[in-house]
């Protein structure tokens, strides 16, 4: 077990808000900054594996209303703006201009937000299991893009929203968790987390899913999806791909698993593509970070 120095606190980011994060490893060292997923997943202490903390400076955050941040679930005043403004007000508490910046999943989509929007304060991008947080992309998470390679998995998720309602998917799901009554809000959380889980590894067992949702507090996941998913992520349409020009020269190296059931693989080759200074790599995996040809991958490039 690495020993390394941590920082840790609270930083109020609006009257409402506090997010939580910690500082990690050397302080020396050039910075990372590690953008979790979801929206709502929040970092763990499995997160910390992929850094060599003698050599790197890494700064964990809980994005608004995840995980330790408070208050809890909390989808007022959280919108992708809001948390791009947040990374501003935490980096300027740090006293950090510049940095490296790895995210993953939904990660990737805050992470190029906040750099089309702060070109000058990134110095290279690790993105892995890109989700540009666009029409298509949303519909196919959402709207049965699954069902032909999970069907059961997609007939659980769907058959638990009414035929007749006028919601989308997202809305029904998240009004539920928002204002059904104890029992529909624990029901629809984890039913929600359970889908996502059922489709980001390949061949994941039942057992292992279950297992993995004692594991972290897995309702501020599922509220924070179903918000940003239902509100097309608080941004434009393709607005990531529209407003590339402000980073097609970063250093980005691409990672995603060809058989990625909740991110499609055009996405990453997508942003590949309208890069100038990139790397793709497409690995034998699904979407998870703890498979092995990604894991290894992330390892390796944070290791050179």
């Amino acid at each position: 077990m690495q020993e390394y120095k941590i920082q840790k606190g609270y930083l109020q980011v609006s009257e409402l808000h506090n997010i939580y994060y910690e500082v990690c490893g050397n302080d020396a060292a050039e910075p990372y900054l590690f953008v979790h997923g979801g929206p709502g997943a929040g970092f763990s202490e499995h997160d910390k594996r992929f850094f060599d903390f003698d050599k790197h400076k890494v700064i964990f955050f809980d994005q608004r209303g995840a995980s330790k941040s408070e208050p809890f679930g909390e989808i007022k005043e959280n919108t992708t703006q809001d948390l791009v403004n947040d990374i501003n007000t935490l980096l300027l508490h740090l006293n950090i201009d510049k940095m490296a910046v790895f995210g993953g999943s939904w990660g990737t989509t805050l992470s190029l937000v906040f750099a089309i929007q702060n070109p000058d304060k990134i110095k290279s991008l690790l993105l892995r299991g890109i989700f540009l947080g666009n029409n298509s992309a949303i519909d196919h998470y959402l709207n049965g893009g699954v069902e032909k390679e999970f069907p059961n998995e997609w007939k659980r998720f769907k058959q638990n929203v009414p035929l007749d309602t006028p919601q989308t998917i997202a809305e029904y799901y998240l009004d539920q968790m928002l204002h059904g009554t104890p029992e529909s809000k624990a029901f629809y959380c984890y039913e929600w987390a359970f889908y996502e889980l059922s489709i980001f590894k390949k061949g994941i067992t039942k057992p292992e899913i279950e297992l993995l949702l004692t594991e972290f507090p897995y309702e501020s996941l599922a509220i924070m999806e179903a918000h940003y998913l239902s509100n097309a992520c608080f941004i434009d349409e393709d607005y990531i791909l529209n407003n590339i020009e402000a980073i097609k020269e970063i250093p980005t190296a691409i990672i995603h698993g060809q058989s990625d059931a909740i991110c499609p693989v055009t996405d990453a080759i997508a942003l590949h593509n309208n890069l100038n200074n990139s790397v793709l790599y497409i690995e034998d995996a699904g979407h998870s970070d703890s498979e092995t040809a990604i894991e290894n991958r992330i390892m390796k490039i944070l290791s050179n």
